[in-house]
C-alpha cells in the first residue's frame, strides 16, 4: 500500500481520539498522522488507546493550523457529517478511496472537531467533501471511528490482494468435464430423465456458473461424483 495519505486531525479535544485513530491508521498500513492544534498532546490516555501504535504518535507531526498540515498536498478531502448549504463536490469513502488510490503526490483526510466538525473555511481548503452515510437520524461518528472506515477504504483501494484472494478459476474445459460428469452421474441415478436432460442440466449451469468455481473446487466436486459412482455400483 503506498503510504501518500496524511490522516489529518483538526483541534481534537480527547487524546483518547488521537490514540484510537493511530490504532486504526496503523491496522491499515497508514503511518502520516498530522495532528492541529490539539487540546491534550501527547498525552497518556492517547498512548494507551493507541494500543501499540506508538511509533505513530511519536511521528505524528503538530501544526499550528490546518495550512500548515496540507503543505505540498495536492487532493484534499474533508469529512464532514453536517450538509452544507454551499454545496461541494461529494464522495463517499470508497469513492474517495479510489481517487486518493490514483492521485500523484500528497493527499491528505481532514477530519475535524468532535463536537463541531470542519469549518466552512477549513472546507475551503478541500478539493471534495467526503461523507459517510449513517441513518439520518443519528449521524455523527466519533472521529476515531471515522478514521477507521475511511482508513480501511484505502486499504481496499490501494493494498495488491494477497495470492489467496486470487485462486486461479477454473477454465472453460475443465467446467465442461465436470458438467459432463455431473449429467452422466445424474443419469446413472436416474435423477436426471434421460429423454430431457437439457432443462435441468441447463439450470444446473446456470447454478454453479454463478459460484465463478475454482480449479480446487471443480476437483473436489469430481471426487465426489466419483465417489458417488463407486457407491453406486
Amino acid at each position: 500500500m503506498k503510504d501518500n495519505v496524511r490522516i489529518v486531525l483538526v483541534e481534537t479535544t480527547h487524546p483518547g481520539n488521537i490514540g484510537a485513530a493511530a490504532r486504526a491508521m496503523k491496522n491499515m498500513g497508514l503511518s502520516q498522522l498530522y495532528l492541529v492544534r490539539p487540546q491534550r498532546f501527547p498525552d497518556a490516555e492517547a498512548t494507551a488507546r493507541a494500543a501499540g501504535a506508538d511509533d505513530l504518535l511519536a511521528r505524528a507531526v503538530v501544526c499550528d493550523d490546518l495550512d500548515e498540515a496540507l503543505t505540498g498536498c495536492g487532493m484534499i478531502v474533508g469529512a464532514s457529517a453536517r450538509a452544507r448549504k454551499i454545496s461541494w463536490p461529494q464522495l463517499d469513502p470508497r469513492a474517495a478511496a479510489a481517487r486518493l488510490a490514483s492521485a500523484g503526490g500528497e493527499a491528505a483526510v481532514v477530519f475535524g472537531r468532535e463536537h463541531a466538525g470542519l469549518t466552512n473555511e477549513e472546507l475551503d481548503r478541500c478539493t471534495y467533501l467526503l461523507t459517510i452515510p449513517t441513518v439520518p437520524e443519528f449521524s455523527s461518528l466519533n472521529v476515531a471511528a471515522a478514521v477507521q472506515v475511511v482508513s480501511y477504504e484505502l486499504r481496499m483501494a490501494t493494498a495488491p490482494p494477497s495470492p489467496a484472494d486470487q485462486p486461479h478459476l477454473a477454465t472453460a474445459d475443465q467446467r465442461e468435464r465436470f458438467y459432463q460428469h455431473l449429467e452422466q452421474v445424474l443419469l446413472d441415478l436416474e435423477f436426471l430423465d434421460p429423454a430431457n436432460p437439457k432443462h435441468l442440466m441447463r439450470r444446473l449451469r446456470r447454478l454453479f456458473n454463478r459460484v465463478e468455481l475454482d480449479e480446487n473446487e471443480v476437483h473436489i466436486l469430481r471426487g465426489i461424483l466419483t465417489a458417488v459412482e463407486r457407491k453406486a455400483l
